[in-house]
């Protein structure tokens, strides 16, 4: 018996949302990037983008445990010297709560270009609309 190895002209891709409504950063992240990456299939590769587009709707409802509100820090850098700069998640999770979920799940997927690709299919939004209705995505429950 031969292995099955996926071809990227196999992959059917659906649309998933996932509520991110009162559950753990983490977990969200976790999930989003198993859907981006395909594990969810029989046909995973893991040289292969396999993955599904992942829709996170109420990014800024989401929670963090213990006190990594005001303990930790979200770094980036503007390319300048001495452009290193932080801030709370606190303050992250008040102004922009998309990017909080974005840079979990990119740290999550394979620092690569097919990471690369794999993380162009995340669409995160802060509020519960978002504007792909017309991909008929379907609703992931969480585990």
């Amino acid at each position: 018996m031969t292995t099955k190895f996926a071809k990227a002209t196999e992959v059917e891709r659906k649309w998933y949302v996932i509520n991110a409504e009162a559950i753990p950063l983490g977990k969200v992240a976790a999930e989003a990037a198993r859907l981006l990456r395909g594990k969810h299939k029989p046909i995973f590769t893991p040289n292969v983008d396999t993955g599904d587009n992942v829709i996170i709707i109420n990014a800024s409802k989401t929670v963090l445990t213990g006190g990594k509100l005001d303990k930790k820090m979200y770094r980036w850098h503007s390319g300048y010297p001495g452009g290193l700069k932080q801030m709370t998640y606190r303050v992250l999770m008040n102004k922009r709560p998309e990017r909080a979920v974005e840079h979990a799940v990119k740290g999550m997927l394979p620092h690569n270009k097919l990471g690369a690709a794999m993380y162009k299919k995340l669409h995160v939004y802060q509020g519960p609309e978002h504007p792909h209705q017309a991909q008929k995505p379907e609703v992931w429950t969480m585990k």
